[in-house]
């Protein structure tokens, strides 16, 4: 501030001594508090106090040069225009300021949020998991120590709610961890498809396939895994014994694509751009279980990868999901060998 002042009235002082000349330091003068303005925060009155002394004594020397001859009248106009830009850029700049100002206030709530969010989801996932393990053991003892049909089929209701609500705890779990960055490594996609069927073959009497020549992506196992575990268990849901369910892994120039494709009873046209709605859940013309949150958790895994996943189905047909994810880096091991075609009943 002092060095300003300094400034200020060397210029000053310069248009008193050079009248006629006086055009650079005047110019020097607003300059310098513009400057000086946009450094430093000013309060209000300070501002005002600064620009109110310097379009007094600015005006005064053009003035009295004026009177003398020495400069036209006219040229007195530029002391008024001057202070109106400076009043235009303080404007600007103070609403600038308060744009800063909750903008801050908005990225810590933000950031608020995001801790809540992540203790949620770290003490949520552990207590209500722990809950419903104490919960699903007192029911399993009920049942054995009991031997009339009512109370055995009373213990098999309730385990099978309390296994409904430990998946919805974990798929809400899974959903709300999407979105915290994770680290990326080298992946063989091949043998991570080939393990995938083989980890479901038993669960369910499918006909069974995988089939990828892809070899090493760069990606997320665990997010990977909940993506393709959701696909998997939703092809199982509208499919029958005997239906088939093959997954498929190819590159396409920068990415590579994942599809999981099966002969289930297909989804209606009206309902494919709902599918991927958290708060919908499509039935797919037949009863089915579940929270209706897999084909979300689908979506959100791809797409913070920077992927898009997409869907085509006939009904009566069947339904093909396609995973299109960014491919990083070089992929396929000199010389590895596709992973070979997997077929099966369970």
């Amino acid at each position: 501030m002092i060095g300003w002042i300094l400034f200020a009235l060397l210029n000053l002082g310069a248009m008193w001594a050079y009248p006629g000349a006086e055009t650079i330091p005047f110019h020097f003068v607003w300059i310098s508090i513009a400057v000086v303005f946009g450094v430093n925060s000013w309060p209000l009155v300070g501002m005002m106090s600064a620009l109110a002394v310097v379009t007094m004594s600015t005006g005064m020397l053009m003035l009295d040069q004026a009177i003398d001859g020495k400069i036209r009248f006219s040229e007195t106009s530029e002391v008024p225009l001057m202070a109106a830009v400076f009043l235009v850029m303080v404007w600007h700049v103070r609403g600038r300021q308060r744009a800063l100002v909750e903008l801050e206030r908005v990225a810590a709530l933000e950031r608020q949020r995001a801790e809540t969010q992540a203790l949620f989801v770290c003490l949520g996932s552990h207590e209500l998991r722990t809950s419903i393990t104490v919960a699903r053991g007192y029911v399993e003892l009920i049942r054995s120590a009991h031997d009339d049909h009512q109370t055995e089929v009373d213990a098999s209701i309730v385990l099978d709610e309390l296994t409904k609500l430990d998946r919805l705890t974990g798929s809400l779990t899974t959903l709300m961890q999407l979105d915290s960055p994770v680290a990326m490594s080298p992946l063989n996609l091949d043998v991570f498809l080939e393990r995938l069927i083989r980890r479901w073959t038993p669960v369910a009497d499918r006909q069974w396939r995988a089939e990828s020549d892809v070899g090493t992506v760069h990606a997320n196992e665990e997010r990977l895994q909940a993506a393709m575990d959701s696909l998997i268990e939703n092809a199982i849901a509208f499919t029958q014994n005997g239906d088939r369910i093959h997954v498929r892994a190819c590159l396409d120039q920068n990415f590579f694509l994942i599809e999981v494709a099966d002969s289930g009873c297909g989804i209606a046209e009206e309902n494919v751009e709902h599918i991927f709605e958290r708060s919908w859940s499509s039935r797919r013309g037949q009863a089915r279980e579940g929270n209706g949150l897999g084909l979300a958790i689908v979506r959100a895994a791809v797409e913070a990868r920077g992927g898009s996943v997409s869907v085509r189905s006939s009904v009566g047909v069947g339904t093909t999901f396609t995973l299109r994810i960014p491919q990083r880096f070089g992929d396929r091991p000199p010389g590895g060998a596709p992973a070979p075609a997997l077929t099966g009943n369970a």
